[in-house]
C-alpha cells in the first residue's frame, strides 16, 4: 500500500469522525464494541446515496428498496414472490381493470393515528399529481370503499400494476404537507430521529409498527463515498460499508466481505434506426453504422463478459444477457455464447463489411465501421467496461471513440450515438419502457428508438395479463421467441455485459439475513430485510 494511500485513510477516517462525533450513536457503538454483556441493539451503515428530494414515496422514495418509513399494500419475499404487507388480500375482477385491497385494521402510524382506506386513496391520488418517476398513467380513479376496502380504477388491463401497490409506502393524509420529505411519519418498523443533509441519516424504531419488531432499535445511516467507506470500515467506526470492487481484495480485521447478485446491470444501448430523423426539440436521431445488425450482433458475441467481471469488476459480477437475468420474467435461452471474435468477424464479413483501404477499420461501401460510445465522466466502472469493450471490438475492426461527459451531454448525444447505461429492477415493466416501440425517445428510456411488432405484441399481452404468473410467458417471448425477440438473439438493440454484485463489508457477527436479489443500486436494497438483522454471536 502506497505512502498516498495511507494519507487518504488518515484523511478519510478522520473524515467519518468527525460526522460520528456529534452522534450519540457512534458512542455507544463502541462502548458496545468493547463489553458482550448486553445486546447491541444499535448500527451504523456507510452507504454513498442519500435521497435528495427525501423520503416522499409519492415522488419516488422506496421505488429501489424498502421505503423504511412507511409500509406498502403489498411486498416481495426473499424469493420475489408477492405477499400481503398493509394488505390482508387483493382481488382483480374479470376484465382486469378493477383491483380491490382489503387492509388489516390494526395499522397506526408512527404519531398513533390509524391508517385507513382514505390516507391509501390520498396516497395514489397524490402520486398521480406529483409528476415524478412513480408511473400511474394507466390508474383512471382510487376510492375508499370503506374504513379497510379500497378499490383501484384502471383505464386498461395491466398486470403491472401490482409493482406500484408493492413500490409506494403510503403517506397520512392528516401529516402530509410539502415538507413531508424531510420529516417522514408512517407506519413502517423505523421512524426518523434526525437528518443532516450531506451527513448522516438517524432512525429509531416505530413503536406503533404492527409487523415483526426490528432487533436493531436505533440505525445510523452515514454518507459516505465508497473510498471513504472503506476508510471508515478499517477504522472500525461502521457496523456495514458499501464498497467499490476495487477495494474487495483486501483484509479488513473484524469485517468480513458479504457479496450480492443482482439485477443491477450495465450494457450499451445502441441507436437502432438510420440517422435523418429529429426530436420535437430538434436533436439528431439515429446512427448509420449501428443501424446495420451485423455491427450490434458481431458486437455481442465477441465482447469477453468473463474478461470484464475479472477485469472491471474484480471477480465479482455476472454476465447480462438481458436487463432481467435472474428473475422470475427472464427468459435464460437468452444465454448465449460469447468472446467468439471469429464467429463476428464472419458476420461482419457476409454482411459486406471489408476493410479496403488497410488502415484496420472495416468499410461497408464510404462508411467505416466506427462510433461513439457515451459513458457518465464519473463513473469509473462504466468508463472501465467502455474502454475494454472498445479495445475487444479494435481486432474486428470496429473503432468505438469512447467519450465521456455529464448527463446533461449525453442527454443532447443519446438518440443518435451509443450510450453505456445501466439499469434493473423488480418490475417487469421497466422491460416495456426499455424496449417498447410507444416509449421510443422518452427520456431516458428506448433512446435507440427501437422498435418490433412482434416484441410490443408480447408487451401488451404481458401488461393485460390479469396476473404476473400469467403474463411471464409474454415477457418471456417478448425477449426470445425462437425467431425473434429484443435480445441478441433477436434484434440485438443493446449489448448487455454485466450485473454487478454489491459489495458489503459486514462487522463480524453481523447477520444481515437472505438477502434477495438487489436492484439498481439507487436505493439502499440490502436494507430491504432490515426487520431480519441480528447479532448471531
Amino acid at each position: 500500500m502506497t505512502n498516498k494511500f495511507f494519507g487518504f485513510i488518515v484523511i478519510a477516517t478522520l473524515a467519518v469522525s468527525i460526522i460520528l462525533a456529534g452522534c450519540s450513536t457512534s458512542n455507544s457503538q463502541q462502548n458496545n464494541h468493547k463489553s458482550k454483556e448486553a445486546p447491541k441493539d444499535e448500527l451504523v451503515l456507510a452507504f454513498g446515496s442519500e435521497p435528495e428530494t427525501g423520503f416522499d414515496p409519492t415522488t419516488g422514495w422506496g421505488r429501489y428498496g424498502t421505503p423504511l418509513f412507511q409500509s406498502t399494500l403489498l411486498k416481495r419475499d426473499d424469493k420475489l414472490n408477492i405477499v400481503n404487507d398493509l394488505a390482508t388480500s387483493y382481488e382483480v375482477n374479470e376484465d382486469g381493470k378493477v383491483w380491490t385491497v382489503k387492509l388489516r385494521e390494526d395499522v397506526k402510524f408512527s404519531d398513533g393515528e390509524p391508517l385507513t382506506a382514505e390516507d391509501v386513496k390520498f396516497t395514489f391520488e397524490t402520486a398521480m399529481n406529483s409528476g415524478s418517476v412513480v408511473d400511474l398513467n394507466g390508474l383512471q380513479k382510487v376510492e375508499a370503499v370503506d374504513n379497510t376496502t379500497v378499490k383501484f380504477l384502471l383505464k386498461e388491463a395491466r398486470s403491472t400494476f401490482i409493482n406500484n401497490l408493492v413500490a409506494t409506502g403510503i403517506v397520512p393524509e392528516h401529516a402530509y404537507s410539502e415538507n413531508y420529505g424531510e420529516n417522514p411519519i408512517g407506519s413502517g418498523p423505523y421512524q426518523l430521529e434526525q437528518w443532516d443533509k450531506g451527513q448522516q441519516l438517524i432512525v429509531k424504531e416505530n413503536p406503533e409498527y404492527y409487523g415483526k419488531k426490528p432487533y436493531f432499535k436505533k440505525v445510523t445511516f452515514v454518507f459516505l463515498n465508497e473510498d471513504s467507506a472503506f476508510a471508515a470500515a478499517q477504522a472500525g467506526t461502521v457496523d456495514l460499508a458499501y464498497i467499490p470492487a476495487a477495494y474487495s481484495k483486501q483484509d479488513v480485521p473484524g469485517m468480513k466481505l458479504k457479496a450480492i447478485k443482482t439485477v443491477d446491470n450495465r450494457g450499451i444501448v445502441f441507436p437502432y434506426v438510420k440517422s435523418g430523423d429529429f426530436t420535437k426539440d430538434g436533436l439528431p436521431i439515429g446512427n448509420d453504422v449501428t443501424a446495420d445488425p451485423a455491427i450490434r450482433h458481431a458486437i455481442n458475441i465477441a465482447v469477453d463478459r468473463k474478461a470484464l467481471i475479472d477485469g472491471v469488476l474484480e471477480g465479482y459480477g455476472s454476465p447480462a444477457y438481458t436487463s432481467v437475468d435472474g428473475l422470475p420474467w427472464w427468459n435464460p435461452d437468452t444465454m448465449m455464447k460469447d468472446a467468439d471474435v471469429d464467429g463476428a468477424r464472419q458476420l461482419l464479413e457476409e454482411a459486406g463489411w471489408k476493410d479496403t483501404d488497410g488502415d484496420g477499420i472495416l468499410e461497408k461501401g464510404k462508411m467505416k465501421a466506427e462510433f461513439t460510445l457515451y459513458y457518465v465522466a464519473d463513473d469509473v466502472i462504466r468508463q472501465s467496461l467502455a474502454i475494454s469493450v472498445a479495445d475487444m471490438m479494435k481486432p474486428l475492426g470496429i473503432n468505438i471513440k469512447v467519450e465521456g461527459g455529464s448527463w446533461d451531454i449525453i442527454g443532447q448525444k443519446m438518440y443518435s450515438e451509443a450510450v453505456l447505461m445501466g439499469w434493473g429492477s423488480h418490475d417487469p415493466h421497466e422491460m416495456y419502457n426499455i424496449y417498447g416501440g410507444d416509449n421510443a425517445g422518452v427520456d431516458y428510456y428506448n433512446t435507440g428508438y427501437y422498435q418490433n411488432d412482434t416484441v410490443d405484441g408480447y408487451f401488451k399481452k404481458a401488461l393485460q395479463a390479469k396476473s404476473e404468473a400469467e403474463a411471464i410467458e409474454f415477457w418471456q417471448k417478448a425477449q426470445w421467441d425462437g425467431t425473434t425477440g429484443l435480445s441478441a438473439k433477436g434484434d440485438a438493440p443493446w449489448a448487455w455485459l454485466v450485473n454487478i454484485d454489491h459489495l458489503y463489508l459486514v462487522k463480524e457477527g453481523l447477520d444481515i439475513g437472505e438477502q434477495r436479489i438487489h436492484v439498481h443500486g439507487h436505493g439502499w436494497p440490502a436494507t430491504d430485510n432490515i426487520v431480519d438483522w441480528k447479532w448471531s454471536n
